[in-house]
């Protein structure tokens, strides 16, 4: 069964604002790991194929949070009828993938100790998250997002 020509039009017109929001997070969440990498101690005590891998690995981790809190932000917009990337839906979607990334962190370096920092990286209490990944969900997808909504405007 085919859709209406406009609901078919609808769907790709969504398409290419998230396309273009998952990658622009996406680039933008490779820089931020790259650099915030010495503040972790697999920096100075992984192999450069370990190192890589993290980097890689970290990314694509981002990359699935994002399309996550991407997707249940959409959906919450869609039941409050909210505009699609809209300041609610944004806020939504940053606060979403902050609030995993600080669980993951406080998982990840507290009670399974999956990895640690170094003496270098600033902690936020109280759960000891690190501030430069509370910090990347706060300003990585404000950045896609602006970019996705000066796109849309040109």
């Amino acid at each position: 069964m085919s859709r209406p020509p406009s609901q078919e039009r609808d769907r790709r017109s969504l398409r290419c604002p998230v396309l273009l929001y998952l990658s622009a997070a996406t680039g933008i969440h490779l820089v931020w790991e790259t650099a915030q990498l010495p503040l972790y101690t697999i920096w100075s005590t992984g192999t450069r194929f370990e190192v890589l891998f993290v980097v890689i690995h970290c990314t694509a981790g981002d990359l699935l949070i994002t399309a996550s809190a991407l997707t249940l932000a959409a959906l919450v917009a869609r039941i409050g009828h909210w505009p699609f990337f809209g300041n609610r839906m944004a806020l939504t979607a940053i606060l979403l993938g902050l609030g995993y990334t600080v669980f993951s962190e406080w998982l990840n370096t507290q009670v399974r100790h999956s990895w640690s920092y170094t003496e270098a990286m600033p902690l936020l209490p109280p759960l000891g998250t690190g501030l430069t990944p509370f910090l990347q969900w706060l300003i990585v997808p404000g950045i896609a997002f602006g970019y996705v909504r000066r796109k849309a405007k040109a």
